[in-house]
């Protein structure tokens, strides 16, 4: 099985010629997998095919945030709906294990409670749930446990017994069958030098009738997230993602890992003086942070990846690209592969994909890709 080049995946690539004053009364961004394509495998037909989806995700997102909603409802549409597409490693089209199963992961964090849902405690902050097999929208599962701390009052979940409480909160489980990609399949039998064919399931396309054929993200370790910042300040961040080509079976990677793959928080700042410059500067002294991460897992693991973000940010008082450039950083040192896409409550952020207020969708594919 071939290795990726280990480079930094971190996408930065925000709106440079934005003021630093700027602020955006809701923010959606998000990332499809990227920095794991390989533009050498790219047409333009496909290139069309995972920008096109890559807008449909974010004005998900944006119906939602347009209409006063919550920063996590629209985080779970956008990614929900990179979810259905098989383009993406997650959801439909998520990679095999090494025994040829799709076992998924997921996790919702938020900065503070959804203003819907004010009986969840501050110290809820989130979910992750791991190695699930029928959930067709992981991200939706996430979020119905999150809102039911009565039910399900910890902080990860696992397995049939997550999908059953799912199951009786009206989350849609579905037949193993669904999350098949002819695409995937091959991919994994490759990588285990072994006959691609007879396929065990039929073939069918998705994501609005597209077929990815080979996709761009040959033995990928990426995932699907969105970080959405809503009326209120509210930050959520919600990643998904089928984990690696032929894991070991159980593996568990850095998506349901409060800290590792996901991330939000607010704080005060402290000190009048930063006080009284943030102050004068027109900013506010609450800051609040999201992060998610994709890429090699067991690296943003064993560093804390996104948790680290948030702490340097609030310890360190690094701005948020400095932050999260140093993060990534840490684990290119280490020999891993990772990028993060993030998003403070200024509108600040680094993706993949991004929408303000205007309900301009902007994407981009490549690390040296332009949004447009």
């Amino acid at each position: 099985m071939s290795t990726p080049e280990k480079t930094p995946l971190l996408q930065t690539r925000g709106d440079s010629n934005r003021s630093s004053k700027t602020r955006h009364k809701f923010t959606l961004v998000i990332h499809g997998g990227a920095g794991t394509m390989d533009r050498s495998r790219s047409t333009p037909e496909l290139r069309a095919q995972y920008k096109a989806a890559l807008a449909r995700a974010l004005m998900a997102g944006y119906a939602v945030l347009s209409e006063g909603g919550e920063a996590m409802d629209a985080a779970v549409a956008a990614v929900s709906s990179m979810e259905d597409c098989p383009l993406f490693n997650a959801g439909k089209g998520a990679v095999f294990n090494v025994a040829g199963k799709n076992e998924l992961e997921t996790s919702i964090m938020l900065s503070r409670p959804p203003e819907s849902h004010p009986s969840i405690p501050p110290t809820r902050r989130g979910v992750g749930v791991t190695l699930l097999t029928h959930a067709r929208n992981p991200s939706k599962l996430a979020r119905a446990l999150y809102l039911s701390p009565a039910a399900a009052p910890h902080t990860m979940f696992s397995g049939a017994a997550a999908e059953s409480l799912g199951a009786d909160m009206g989350v849609e489980l579905v037949d193993e069958s669904y999350f098949f990609t002819e695409a995937r399949w091959r991919e994994h039998r490759r990588g285990l030098g072994l006959p691609e064919e007879p396929l065990p399931y039929p073939s069918h396309p998705g994501c609005e009738g597209s077929d990815p054929g080979v996709p761009l993200d040959q033995l990928p370790t990426g995932t699907v997230g969105a970080v959405a910042l809503d009326t209120r300040g509210c930050i959520a961040a919600v990643t998904s993602t089928g984990g690696r080509t032929n894991k070991l079976v159980g593996r568990v990677g850095d998506t349901p890992v409060m800290g590792a793959g996901f991330w939000a928080e607010e704080w005060t700042v402290k000190g009048w003086v930063r006080r009284t410059w943030r102050r004068l500067s027109g900013k506010s002294h609450r800051v609040a942070v999201g992060v998610s991460g994709t890429g090699d897992g067991d690296y943003f693991i064993r560093r804390a990846t996104a948790s680290t973000i948030g702490r340097r940010m609030k310890y360190l008082h690094e701005p948020l690209a400095a932050a999260a450039l140093a993060c990534v950083e840490e684990l290119r040192q280490d020999g891993g592969i990772g990028g993060v896409i993030a998003l403070d409550n200024a509108g600040n952020g680094m993706y993949r994909g991004v929408v303000y207020e205007d309900g301009e969708p902007k994407t981009a594919i490549f690390d040296d890709d332009e949004l447009e």
